[in-house]
């Protein structure tokens, strides 16, 4: 399948201060013969993001209104999507360099595979360059021992999402984990490894903000076997959380 345009999603809410590294991050990829679509969902910001957004005039498609959180914004981002590829990044994140994307079509196009998922690195947000955590993914694992690729790592064919959906708003926390779930692990779609570094991330996020919101991440994890009618094992859901205990190990 050829692949002339991949699509990069990008929700933001109140991102004056993170968002421009994300925008010439995404504007810097070099990829011959393969437009970038650059789509940001912002919420309705009043810090000036919008403002950020629009001087840069490198999105192709803009959209700022209020939604019901993080995983409507992203549908919404899906359905402007018009690409044969399609990625979400974090408007708090970027690309580790300038050929990230190249080199996922590249993978594309040298294998049968839907999607196509790297590393990431977790750094602190008050010192880009010291690295908090190394999700190294490695190649395709059991969703069952726990494992799972980076969802801002991960770039996947448009025709996946034809199939099965978008994400599952009944999950506030863990629709990107139930999305993959339905749609990578119940089909066994073939995915493809790229080892290296993707995206560098900001530390942070919803789910781990409170000890309160990890729990309830714990429930929905659990939550996105049963939805989806597949039974994981009676550890699945205490490996998926131990597994970032060698993230931190340097």
């Amino acid at each position: 399948m050829n692949i002339s345009k991949v699509s990069i999603i990008t929700v933001c809410y109140n991102a004056s201060d993170v968002i421009s590294k994300c925008l010439d991050s995404v504007k810097e990829q070099v990829i011959e013969n393969v437009t970038v679509e650059h789509i940001v969902i912002d919420g309705g910001s009043n810090d000036g993001t919008l403002k950020i957004i629009r001087d840069h005039n490198s999105p192709d498609h803009v959209v700022s209104e209020q939604d019901d959180g993080l995983y409507d914004a992203m549908n919404k981002g899906l359905a402007k999507a018009n690409g044969e590829v399609i990625a979400f990044l974090n408007s708090d994140d970027f690309y580790a360099d300038p050929n990230v994307i190249s080199d996922v079509v590249s993978a594309f196009k040298s294998s049968d595979a839907q999607a196509v998922f790297g590393d990431l690195v977790v750094f602190d947000p008050e010192k880009e360059d010291h690295i908090v955590r190394r999700w190294k993914a490695g190649p395709q694992g059991d969703f069952k021992h726990g494992w799972m690729p980076p969802h801002p790592t991960l770039f996947v064919r448009k025709s996946v999402f034809k199939q099965s959906g978008g994400f599952n708003l009944n999950f506030k926390f863990s629709a990107d984990y139930e999305w993959m779930i339905r749609s990578l692990y119940s089909e066994n779609l073939p995915l493809t490894y790229l080892p290296r570094t993707l995206v560098k991330m900001r530390a942070g996020g919803l789910s781990n903000a409170s000890l309160k919101n990890r729990l309830k991440a714990h429930i929905e994890d659990y939550n996105a076997w049963k939805v989806n009618c597949e039974n994981p094992y009676p550890w699945t859901i205490f490996l998926k959380p131990l597994r970032k205990i060698t993230q931190f190990i340097k």
